[in-house]
């Protein structure tokens, strides 16, 4: 491999966030460098907007509630070709995301996602694992992709994911995302990622109500009918993982 192509692609990084000034120096420091960080603000009271912003990453403010909402106000304000996704509470390494990124560049995906594996205790607690778990097999009789997890780190192409029509606002919108993506015949694929402990409490899948609410969006998600086919530019037909 030349040295030109170990390269990474430049692209658009959004970050959903809902009180993480805990953890945004950490996430923000491992942005690929030359990528935009885009931080979302759904609401935070601790004062994430004015420590992201003061840590050089674009903030949009999204006062619209919901993980969907948050992840959609970014890749609207996304302008690179490549839009990557990521959350902001210190689980996931953005830095990860650059391989990732030229895979999707190099034509080998058209969605590619994090396939999170665990690291140190708590990382991922039983009920979110066992939730997840349940998700991926429904989404596989759904769509036949064979994926194992439904994780929030993932890259696409920008005008490829506006042209899915994406509407869950809620903890479904990454499954729909999956969901569309397979319906429009996109190449689907995974890679493994460390899941690290997360900083401060989760506010979807810390509790077993939080998880049965984004399994309850996401089983409306999965109950959608099937969208036309539509290849993203530059891709083929058909999914893989």
């Amino acid at each position: 491999m030349t040295d030109s192509a170990c390269v990474p692609p430049r692209a658009d990084l959004v970050l959903p966030c809902l009180d993480e000034a805990e953890a945004l120096p950490w996430v923000l420091a491992r942005v690929p460098a030359g990528w935009r960080a885009i931080v979302v603000d759904n609401g935070s009271t601790d004062g994430s907007a004015d420590i992201a912003r003061d840590l050089g990453a674009t903030v949009v403010r999204e006062p619209v509630r919901g993980f969907g909402a948050a992840c959609h106000a970014g890749l609207l304000a996304a302008r690179a070709d490549l839009v990557c996704f990521c959350d902001c509470d210190a689980s996931l390494d953005p830095g990860l995301l650059a391989p990732m990124a030229a895979r999707v560049q190099a034509g080998e995906a058209d969605l590619l996602l994090g396939r999170r594996r665990p690291r140190g205790r708590g990382a991922w607690p039983a009920h979110a694992r066992a939730g997840n778990l349940a998700l991926a097999r429904m989404l596989r009789r759904r769509t036949g992709l064979r994926l194992h997890d439904l994780g929030p780190m993932r890259v696409a192409r920008r005008e490829a994911l506006l042209d899915l029509g994406l509407t869950d606002r809620r903890s479904g919108y990454p499954l729909q995302m999956v969901v569309r993506a397979a319906d429009a015949g996109w190449r689907v694929a995974e890679t493994d990622v460390p899941y690290l402990p997360r900083a401060g409490k989760s506010k979807v899948t810390g509790t077993w109500r939080g998880t049965w609410h984004a399994v309850r969006d996401m089983r409306r998600v999965l109950a959608e009918t099937p969208a036309a086919r539509s290849v993203p530019a530059g891709g083929a037909c058909g999914a893989c993982g």
